[in-house]
C-alpha cells in the first residue's frame, strides 16, 4: 500500500490578479476618500462654488473694461460717470489704477487686464459644463468640500458632472483658480511682499494704514481667498479620481482601450 507523501505546510492561498486585489481594495486603504465619499467619481462643485464665480466675473470684467479703455473710462473721461466712478477713489488709492501709472506707460495694468480676459473664458467654460451637464442634487448632499447642510444651507448644495466632461471642468476650474491666484499674488498684495516691496512702495506707499488695509488688501484679497479654495477643492477630486483609476488595475489609452497598468 502507497502512502501518499504529506506536504511539510499548507499551500499559500493563491494571490489575485493586480486588477481583482486591486479593485477589492477599499477607498480607504487608498489613502483617497478623506470625506468618506463612497461609489463613482463625479465633479460636485457646491452652490457656494458657483455663487462666487457668478458674482466674482461679472466684476472681473467691469475691471477689465476700465483698463481697456482708458483713459476714456478714468476721471474726467467721456465713460467715467457712473459705470467706472468708484475708480476715481480706487485710482487715488493704488496709482497702478491712476493717472500716475498710465502716464507712466506702466504695462502691469493692462497685462493683468489680459490674463482677466483668459480666466473669465476658462471659468465661462468651466459654468457651461456644469450647468449643461449637471444635474442638481438632493437637498441633503453636499458638494465637495463645502460646509454642512445643516450648517450652510443651500450654499452647501451641489450640482454633479459624470463621465468624461467631469474631469475637464475639474481641470478647467483648477486651472482658471491657479491663474488667479497666482496673479492676485502678484498684484494685489504686492504691497506687502512681492512687486510693490521691490519698486519702493511708489504706487500704494502714500496711503495710511487704514486706507491700504479697507482699500487695497481686503478687497484684493478676496481673490485670493476663494480662489484658493476652489484649488483645494478641485484637486482634491482630481486626486480622488486619479487614485480610484489606479485601483481598478488597468488604463485607457487615447483610443479608449484597456491597457494592462503596471
Amino acid at each position: 500500500m502507497v502512502s501518499t507523501r504529506r506536504h511539510p505546510s499548507n499551500f499559500p492561498p493563491p494571490a489575485l490578479s493586480p486588477s481583482k486585489s486591486a479593485s477589492g481594495m477599499q477607498s480607504g486603504e487608498l489613502g483617497v476618500d478623506v470625506d468618506g465619499e463612497k461609489g463613482p467619481w463625479a465633479h460636485r462643485p457646491s452652490n457656494l462654488t458657483l455663487v462666487w464665480l457668478v458674482v466674482s466675473l461679472p466684476l472681473v470684467a467691469w475691471d477689465t473694461a476700465f483698463v481697456f479703455l482708458r483713459p476714456h473710462s478714468m476721471a474726467g473721461g467721456a465713460l467715467h460717470w457712473p459705470v467706472w466712478a468708484p475708480y476715481e477713489l480706487y485710482g487715488r488709492v493704488d496709482h497702478v489704477y491712476g493717472w500716475p501709472a498710465y502716464h507712466g506707460r506702466d504695462g502691469f495694468t493692462g497685462a493683468q487686464s489680459a490674463m482677466n480676459v483668459v480666466e473669465c473664458a476658462l471659468y465661462l467654460w468651466y459654468l457651461r459644463i456644469v450647468f449643461s451637464r449637471g444635474r442638481r442634487d438632493e437637498p441633503l448632499q453636499g458638494g465637495t468640500g463645502a460646509p454642512r447642510p445643516a450648517l450652510a444651507g443651500w450654499l452647501a448644495r451641489s450640482r454633479t458632472v459624470e463621465g468624461g466632461m467631469a474631469g475637464v471642468a475639474a481641470l478647467i476650474g483648477v486651472t482658471a483658480a491657479a491663474m488667479t491666484v497666482s496673479k492676485t499674488m502678484l498684484y494685489g498684495l504686492r504691497a506687502a511682499v512681492l512687486n510693490e516691496a521691490f519698486s519702493g512702495f511708489r504706487h500704494v506707499g502714500h496711503n495710511d494704514v487704514a486706507s491700504l488695509i479697507f482699500l487695497y488688501i481686503i478687497p484684493n484679497g478676496a481673490w485670493i481667498v476663494f480662489p484658493s479654495y476652489l484649488i483645494s477643492v478641485f484637486s482634491r477630486e482630481i486626486l480622488r479620481g486619479l487614485a480610484l483609476a489606479a485601483s481598478r488595475g488597468s488604463i485607457q489609452d487615447e483610443r479608449g482601450r484597456d491597457v494592462k497598468a503596471e
